[in-house]
């Protein structure tokens, strides 16, 4: 049985915009990372580190899974 990739969507660009309107650079100085990263998170271009998942999620002030979750692979 082969490896297969996990289908993990992300609700980190609702939740900046339920957070006051949140700028991307304003996330991204809370949790240390570049603006260029948020991006690509909020794109699902890049998994983030479990470590930065869990920092999000603090950020928002949420559980983790309310930030990031799996979808079925249609």
């Amino acid at each position: 049985m082969g490896k297969s990739k996990l289908n993990i969507a992300n609700k980190v660009r609702v939740l900046r915009f339920e957070q006051q309107e949140m700028t991307q650079q304003a996330l991204a100085d809370k949790v240390g990372v570049s603006r260029q990263t948020i991006v690509a998170i909020e794109k699902n271009r890049y998994s983030p580190s479990l470590d930065l998942a869990f920092q999000l999620a603090l950020a928002f002030e949420t559980p983790i899974q309310d930030v990031f979750f799996m979808v079925d692979k249609q």
